[in-house]
């Protein structure tokens, strides 16, 4: 019997094979009602679970769906990966310098090539707060010009935050300034292999990117397009702006792409689709019936999102949304 531990605490035996609870392959829609928590994946190393195959030349270690924790080393978003024929290029610094270090671990198990470049999705501290490892081994760090503000204003903060939850996982860790900036796109050549680096538009925080990977037809997502999780509004974002950039330029550009999202595993532009744009259409359209109604901030915190219940992080956001949707609404 292996026990397996459901989102919010819930424990229930099966008898189930190991294979049922391993990430789907590339080519197979994720579905967020079969994610299964467990503590850890990969016990003998950091990362919370040993990369998957998400096309040739094209991994990613898909971190735990949840918040950051000591169990799971802070890799609670994906780090990928692309193996070229002179140099890889690492799309997220992760959360730490040990982390980091882990998953360089497990690129020497796939090829001698250098790591040359390191992509920060975005300026959060599990997109960048490794980045003083890469930098050690040689790499040159990249990000938008949005991202590499946030981590010089925030990523202090950041990593002052996570010291607590890490403890001894933390150490090492420092904040370093980017290399190399960008405002739309950027094209690198790995040899045999090439990454495109898009700034869609303002989505989930500032600075958001995508990797596009032409020659696999694999687009590295990052946070503007999620399944299996609840997204999260953070207080500076814009869900009009998101919508706006969802269906103007992402949505045309990945509908007939394999997607790693910013967490969760590999799956296709239906299954984000239906989760981030679905969700936030759904959550904007209660809040104008309730501000039409005359309702309050009281009111938006008890807004019915049962649709989206079975998500991961869905008690621990659902009404911090809504009421960040309310105040945002009540001005547009």
């Amino acid at each position: 019997m292996l026990q397996i531990f459901k989102p919010r605490g819930l424990i229930i035996s099966l008898a189930l094979s190991l294979t049922l609870i391993l990430l789907p392959t590339a080519n197979s829609a994720f579905s967020a009602s079969a994610e299964v928590i467990v503590p850890d994946r990969y016990p003998e190393s950091l990362l919370y679970d040993k990369p998957v195959k998400v096309a040739d030349n094209v991994w990613s270690a898909i971190g735990q769906t949840q918040y950051y924790s000591y169990e799971n080393a802070g890799h609670n978003n994906n780090l990928s990966f692309v193996i070229g024929d002179n140099a890889v290029l690492v799309v997220n610094g992760s959360a730490s310098y040990l982390l980091a270090k882990a998953l360089h671990d497990e690129i020497k198990q796939l090829t001698d090539k250098p790591v040359k470049y390191v992509v920060d999705e975005n300026g959060q501290s599990h997109a960048s707060l490794g980045n003083n490892y890469w930098k050690e081994q040689g790499a040159t760090l990249i990000a938008h010009v949005d991202a590499a503000d946030e981590i010089e204003s925030h990523g202090p903060a950041g990593l002052s935050n996570l010291q607590p939850i890490l403890k001894e996982r933390a150490k090492g860790t420092q904040i370093v300034p980017i290399d190399q900036t960008f405002d739309a796109n950027l094209t690198l050549d790995l040899g045999g292999i090439s990454a495109e680096l898009i700034h869609f538009g303002e989505a989930h925080s500032p600075g958001d990117i995508s990797v596009y990977i032409p020659q696999r037809n694999v687009i590295i997502a990052g946070d503007i397009a999620f399944h299996v999780r609840l997204l999260p509004i953070f207080p500076d974002t814009d869900t009009a702006a998101w919508l706006e950039t969802w269906n103007s330029t992402f949505s045309k550009f990945a509908k007939d792409k394999i997607i790693v999202p910013g967490h969760g595993g590999p799956t296709d532009f239906a299954t984000v689709d239906e989760w981030t744009r679905g969700y936030l259409e759904y959550i904007r359209g209660k809040v104008a019936i309730l501000i039409e109604e005359g309702g309050t901030l009281a009111d938006a915190y008890q807004i019915d999102q049962s649709p989206y219940a079975h998500l991961e992080t869905f008690e621990e956001l659902a009404s911090k949304n809504a009421g960040r949707v309310f105040e945002a609404m009540e001005f547009e």
